[in-house]
């Protein structure tokens, strides 16, 4: 029994050392792997407030160019990725769109061209109204007794009224038909009083008395 336990426990102790040894080692590294990282902070802590005055600095002087080193990552951060373009449709496709869009707007703008004024229909030709000498001497044929002058224009006005005849106008004309010889002029005491001539006269009633619509 003595034997066999002796090498176990030697066994035991290796194990024991060994392990003891690789904690103690391991907290060694610890350590100064600690140490190293404190260093490092305080030395990146140092940089960071150094590169905060220099960018202070950097700005106050109104200098636009980036540092070298910031100069890639402004770019790479400001530059945006290149865009793939979007599969857009076929050629075809577009001018049938350009082609559909585009005839109603044409039929549209034909349309308003098409259309064409109705004909107008041509109105009958009127017959020109007699002058004022017509006028006058129509009316001395009819009367049986002379007229003066005022009698005259007051009759021609109400016959015709849209006519607008002036006294003046018809004594005027009246004495350029007695100049004529077609038509007479009498005076009773200051009156002058017009009728028409014997002839034009005489024609008038023999008119007025043939009968209408009779057969030979």
């Amino acid at each position: 029994m003595p034997e066999t336990t002796t090498p176990a426990t030697e066994l035991a102790s290796q194990y024991i050392a060994q392990v003891t040894g690789d904690l103690e080692a391991n907290l060694k590294e610890q350590e100064r792997i600690g140490a190293e990282i404190t260093t490092l902070q305080e030395q990146l802590a140092a940089l960071q407030h150094d590169h905060g005055v220099l960018v202070s600095m950097h700005q106050a002087l109104g200098i636009t160019t980036p540092p070298n080193g910031s100069a890639a990552e402004s770019e790479s951060a400001v530059l945006p990725s290149p865009r793939r373009k979007k599969a857009g449709p076929a050629a075809g496709e577009k001018q049938k769109a350009r082609k559909s869009t585009a005839t109603p707007a044409k039929k549209a703008a034909k349309k308003p061209a098409a259309r064409k004024p109705a004909a107008k229909t041509a109105d009958s030709p009127k017959a020109p109204e007699p002058t004022l000498v017509e006028l006058i001497r129509r009316h001395l044929a009819e009367q049986k007794e002379p007229r003066s002058a005022a009698e005259i224009s007051t009759a021609l006005g109400e016959a015709h009224p849209d006519r607008g005849i002036a006294a003046k106008v018809v004594r005027v004309t009246l004495e350029g038909l007695v100049a004529k010889s077609q038509a007479e002029r009498s005076k009773q005491g200051r009156s002058v009083f017009y009728t028409a001539p014997a002839s034009e006269s005489a024609a008038a009633p023999e008119n007025e008395a043939q009968p209408k619509g009779t057969d030979n």
